[in-house]
């Protein structure tokens, strides 16, 4: 992670800057939202990486087509998953 600074932002601060909050997070700054009179810590806003470098194959693709009819069920089998006609 980047070694930016540390803000801490009350709800309301949030509520009101939260574009700018979000710039400071995508330039590495550590974003802290508290809640309370005690500035009790309860969120971090995060930036994330760009999608490019995102991992969203997570899992090998299979070795087969799927048919396109995969997810149809028969009117048979619809009617038993409602309950209806035993």
């Amino acid at each position: 992670m980047g070694g930016g600074a540390m803000v801490s932002a009350s709800m309301f601060e949030a509520k009101t800057q939260l574009s700018e909050l979000v710039k400071r997070a995508q330039r590495g700054e550590k974003i802290v939202l508290t809640m309370g009179r005690n500035r009790i810590p309860v969120a971090e806003i995060v930036a994330l990486k760009p999608a490019k470098e995102r991992a969203f194959d997570l899992f090998p693709h299979p070795e087969f087509d799927i048919p396109a009819d995969f997810d149809e069920l028969p009117e048979a089998e619809l009617k038993a998953w409602r309950g209806e006609g035993e």
